[in-house]
């Protein structure tokens, strides 16, 4: 009897995704057994110095414009059509900015197969005032898919990651044996894939997470030191967990010590883009979306965006008091208040 192979689609091919490209590229070729050989990348076409951003992809099998300098494995294809990428798939990888997530999964509508297996490596949340939605059920809802969408989230700096620089991420899968599909498609020697049962969680901490760096961008820019940032982390990671446990009864309070959890918090605040724009926002007083054309090559910050989703979210519910340093942030980015209100009301 023939086993039916995996046919893998990613969806998403800036920096991360070109990162995660290089993974699951080499472990399909280690595993035919498993997987089909081609994997296809969905790539948003864009100018690269006269010519289709795909083109020079598939040509130098590198991303240059998001990640220059790292080899991309032979049978990594970037397809500049979503619908083709995901064509026939039977493990879909979204891995893109979660702003552009309802418009794809809306132009992906009917086109995919619903028992396909998914999980998601967007950090972000689908906010409402009356409403906290997990980007894996958005994906899933929309999509209509049978099956649970995972999640994929750690102290995984892209670029380090694309180096082989030893570091560990969380899936949070409900299925042992999609879960151990998830493992084996993306744990390699130098990045350490621990499967666990708390999806919920695992994507929580990794929307969070980025409002937290921000204030810790602005710690930085403002000069304060070490103690000051340790404290906003420590501070941090207890609302990310007290919100988790105010909305979403079920997540538990061992995955805050996962990768996903503390881990990736630490390594966001210390050089994560959040980060990085933050102290520039403190430092030079300009504009986020100014800071984000000069400092991210295209790419869009997501602390900013979740914190006012979070800060919309918890003045519906009349919490923004129970969540201070969420609060500050909020206010600092968008209301302009000093940056010194991310210590001083906490």
């Amino acid at each position: 009897m023939t086993i039916q192979k995996e046919r893998v689609g990613i969806i998403g091919s800036g920096n991360w995704g070109s990162a995660v490209a290089k993974i699951i590229g080499e472990n399909v070729q280690k595993h035919p057994e498993t997987f089909e050989y081609p994997v296809r990348q969905w790539v948003f076409e864009e100018d690269y110095k006269g010519q289709p951003l795909t083109k020079v992809i598939n040509e130098s099998h590198e991303n240059p414009k998001y990640l220059p300098g790292i080899r991309l494995p032979n049978n990594v294809q970037a397809e500049p059509d979503l619908i083709k990428t995901c064509e026939d798939c039977t493990m879909l990888v979204f891995v893109l900015p979660h702003q552009f997530v309802r418009g794809v999964c809306d132009d992906l509508q009917g086109k995919v197969n619903p028992s396909v297996k998914a999980i998601s490596l967007i950090k972000g949340l689908e906010i409402k005032p009356d409403q906290v939605t997990l980007f894996s059920q958005e994906i899933g809802r929309r999509l209509h898919l049978t099956h649970p969408v995972a999640a994929l989230s750690g102290a995984n700096i892209a670029d380090e990651v694309a180096k082989e620089r030893f570091c560990e991420s969380t899936i949070g899968c409900t299925s042992a044996q999609a879960g151990e599909l998830f493992h084996r498609l993306f744990a390699t020697p130098y990045f350490r894939i621990n499967v666990i049962g708390d999806p919920v969680g695992v994507e929580l901490c990794g929307a969070l997470k980025n409002v937290v760096a921000v204030a810790a961008g602005i710690s930085d820019g403002l000069g304060y030191g070490d103690n000051t940032k340790a404290a906003l982390i420590r501070i941090g990671l207890m609302e990310m967990r007290k919100f988790a446990k105010s909305f979403f009864g079920g997540v538990e309070d061992v995955t805050f010590f996962e990768s996903c959890g503390v881990a990736d918090l630490i390594t966001t605040c210390a050089g994560g883009r959040n980060r990085r724009v933050a102290e520039a926002f403190a430092k030079t007083g300009k504009p986020i979306d100014v800071l984000e054309k000069e400092m991210l090559n295209g790419q869009k910050l997501q602390g900013t965006l979740t914190a006012m989703e979070v800060h919309q979210f918890l003045t519906h519910h009349q919490m923004t008091k129970a969540f201070p340093l969420f609060d500050a942030v909020y206010r600092v980015i968008y209301e302009k208040a000093p940056l010194d209100t991310i210590v001083r009301n906490l």
